[in-house]
């Protein structure tokens, strides 16, 4: 896979991330099968449903099969996310999930990337900034916080849905921290930010999550402050994420890109597979 094809890459990204269910589990969380899908509730901020492929499903068995998903979080009073993707069949889809009440959210671009490339470069964020990997409650919040004026919108349910994650991350020891020593390493799941040395102040972050019997680590967040942008800190921290998945074997770096942030991944070395659309129901 050294010339990262398209393809091969996209059916790695097919085959071994869609239709996963959440692992380790968090407390509350539920995943259950209904025919090709799997659906996902008690999630902090609403429910999704995920699935490999649909299993030819078309016409009226595909409407009873949305509209079904539709009904259940619906009578739990949830919000739930139905993950279209560019490739999937059948080509109606979309309109078969806007007829059930589904709207379609932005779209993305899903990039996959090698992890040892990016691993081999050192992360340099910009002078008076550093990257700190975060555990404790109050650097959750500040996540939520600067995620809040990034998009505009309240994303206090982020701090809670990290914390939950971490609560349940199977910590294992790794040789390290000199002759016979050893560190604890996350299994599951790295928090990071970006903040200024003087004031503390988070100006960045992203997450990590380690896919358990897969080649992939995927990445998430990356929100910068409007005033820190093109300094270079959303690089360093790929660049950091890059390094903890390779030291932990993965070779395969996912992530779900906005515009803003694709250019800068692929000058990275990430490829455009598909893209994805969230279809979101509000009951």
């Amino acid at each position: 896979m050294t010339d990262l094809d398209v393809s091969t890459l996209r059916t790695a990204y097919d085959v071994q991330l869609r239709g996963r269910a959440p692992s380790p589990m968090p407390d509350g969380v539920t995943v259950e099968r209904d025919g090709p899908l799997m659906r996902v509730t008690g999630l902090d901020h609403g429910g999704f449903v995920g699935y490999r492929s649909l299993g030819g499903l078309t016409g009226a068995a595909l409407d009873e099969l949305i509209a079904r998903q539709r009904d259940i979080f619906a009578a739990r009073g949830e919000q739930v996310e139905w993950k279209l993707h560019g490739h999937d069949e059948p080509a109606d889809l979309p309109d078969r999930l806007r007829a059930a009440g589904f709207v379609p959210e932005d779209e993305e671009t899903v990039l996959v990337g090698p992890v040892a490339a990016l691993a081999a470069t050192l992360p340099v964020p910009p002078p008076g900034v550093r990257l700190r990997e975060v555990t404790a409650r109050a650097d959750l919040d500040r996540i939520a916080e600067l995620e809040s004026i990034v998009w505009d919108s309240p994303r206090g349910w982020l701090a809670d849905a990290l914390e939950r994650e971490l609560a349940v991350d199977p910590a294992v020891s790794h040789a390290g921290a000199g002759a016979g020593g050893s560190e604890v390493w996350p299994q599951a799941l790295t928090v990071l930010v970006a903040e200024e040395v003087e004031t503390g102040r988070v100006v960045s972050s992203g997450w990590v999550r380690y896919v358990a019997g897969t080649g992939f680590a995927t990445l998430w967040g990356g929100s910068t402050l409007p005033q820190w942008r093109g300094r270079g800190i959303y690089r360093s921290l790929v660049t950091h994420r890059a390094r903890l998945a390779d030291a932990r074997g993965y070779t395969l770096l996912q992530v779900d890109a906005m515009p803003a942030s694709r250019p800068i991944l692929e000058r990275l070395g990430f490829v455009a597979v598909t893209t994805t659309t969230p279809y979101v129901y509000t009951p």
